[in-house]
């Protein structure tokens, strides 16, 4: 009975051990770095599809008003994240310095929401080393640095689509951005997000970790420009 015991503690802990390492293995890796103003490798350029934000959030029995219920919105700026190789720095001053109001409304054609200008100062721009006016305009330099595909600027029409096919035409609206350099993200059932990776100088910078958490999906919905 004892060596049965001890047969099966041994067992048991072989299993556990086993367990922890296909944990270590399955989970992401993350650089575990301090959060310090200006200490980062590149940028990620998030830009949102607004229809299909607009229609989640409608789904959801709410609606921004400034992206959702005045001027029709294409591609916009959800923010630019400082990033490592792994992982990302955040929220780097706490609390954040103030934002002026002038600051938000200025940017309010590219980021048409004032609480998502107000967070992602809060989270990522101070992770820039950038005074908030300097923040801004590298939003804006970064988002005039990556040209909206043709086809993707004013969709009259609902459309499906593959990542791959967004991701094509990115890369075809882009000379010398490929594929190592940006991810789509999306939901369930539609495109939210293309990701690009920039380096400070703005040129496209290869992004493994971001690149793996591309969406998987066949195909997804982009909803209309007018009338999402």
């Amino acid at each position: 009975m004892v060596a049965y015991r001890v047969h099966r503690a041994a067992r048991i802990a072989a299993i556990a051990v086993s367990l922890v390492f296909v944990l270590a293995v399955a989970a992401p890796a993350q650089e575990s770095r301090p959060s310090v103003p200006g200490k980062f490798d590149f940028y990620v350029l998030a830009l949102s599809w607004s229809p299909s934000f607009c229609a989640a959030e409608r789904e959801r029995g709410r609606a921004e008003a400034t992206q959702c219920g005045g001027r029709p919105f294409a591609f916009v700026v959800h923010g630019l994240w400082p990033q490592f190789e792994r992982g990302f720095p955040s929220y780097c001053e706490v609390p954040a310095p103030r934002l002026a109001r002038t600051i938000v409304d200025s940017m309010l054609d590219v980021m048409p929401s004032p609480r998502l200008v107000y967070h992602e100062w809060d989270r990522h721009g101070t992770c820039s080393g950038l005074a908030a006016a300097a923040y801004f305009e590298t939003v804006r330099k970064a988002f005039a640095t990556v040209k909206i595909p043709t086809a993707y600027r004013d969709l009259a029409k609902p459309i499906t689509v593959t990542p791959d096919e967004v991701e094509d035409a990115f890369v075809k609206a882009n000379p010398g951005l490929t594929r190592t350099a940006m991810a789509i993200d999306c939901s369930s059932k539609r495109l939210r997000e293309v990701r690009v990776c920039l380096s400070r100088d703005f040129s496209f910078h290869d992004c493994a970790q971001i690149v793996q958490r591309s969406c998987r999906r066949d195909r997804v919905a982009m909803p209309a420009v007018r009338g999402e």
